[in-house]
């Protein structure tokens, strides 16, 4: 439709119609963007290895992750997150461990006689013997595994055994521990700093290079 001077005017149906195509128009821009994501998704889970490693805690697997990821994926490991040693007996009831299918596991500090131990031993000795492996590593906290230097410190502060570590460490520190957002906040910190395996000690170094050495063993 033109006006008296021949000029096109935008009717109220042709401004609808048009504002109705730039809505389809990013409906398909998603539509391709998630296109795409699953497509890598797909490329990963068929190059990925049937072996897992779990890691126990949410700091303990966003660090392994951090550090290692880039490395297990590049040879076909998935990294899981395991809530708890409780959960592992089913976890490996599931997933049914044995030839090239193999599980490791990097749990919080086990201390010899205690319940942690003893699920993971019954776990190492149970049907799927040979094929999971589980290691735990020596810190209190994972925050302990990452250099003290990092942070500008000569060590880690010394905590009382009354005081919760982590409340006592934010508090060494100057930093918020009311309550888990002020921990997250200040493990967000902490893991900031972390930009290498060189700024991580050696033991926890030591058990996840095993771990990887380990379920990857079958797919050399």
């Amino acid at each position: 439709m033109a006006d008296r001077r021949g000029r096109q005017v935008e009717t109220p149906e042709l401004r609808r119609l048009r504002r109705r195509i730039d809505a389809l128009d990013r409906r398909i821009v998603a539509l391709l963007n998630e296109r795409a994501d699953l497509a890598r998704e797909a490329g990963r889970a068929k190059t990925a290895l049937a072996s897992r490693i779990y890691v126990e805690g949410r700091h303990d697997a966003e660090l392994v992750e951090k550090i290692w990821g880039d490395d297990l994926r590049h040879v076909g490991v998935v990294v899981e997150y395991l809530g708890g040693i409780d959960d592992l007996p089913g976890i490996v009831a599931d997933f049914a461990p044995g030839e090239g299918r193999r599980l490791g596991v990097l749990v919080d500090h086990l201390v010899p006689g205690s319940k942690e131990s003893r699920i993971a031993d019954r776990v190492r000795s149970g049907a799927g013997r040979g094929h999971v492996l589980v290691l735990g590593h020596p810190y209190v906290d994972i925050w302990q595994a990452v250099k003290p230097a990092r942070l500008g410190l000569a060590g880690w502060p010394e905590v009382p055994r009354t005081v919760e570590w982590k409340h006592g460490i934010c508090a060494a520190l100057g930093l918020p521990h009311r309550d888990q957002a002020d921990l997250a906040a200040a493990w967000r910190m902490i893991l900031d700093q972390v930009r290498s395996w060189d700024d991580l000690e050696r033991p926890l170094l030591t058990v996840v290079e095993q771990l990887i050495d380990f379920v990857s063993e079958d797919h050399h």
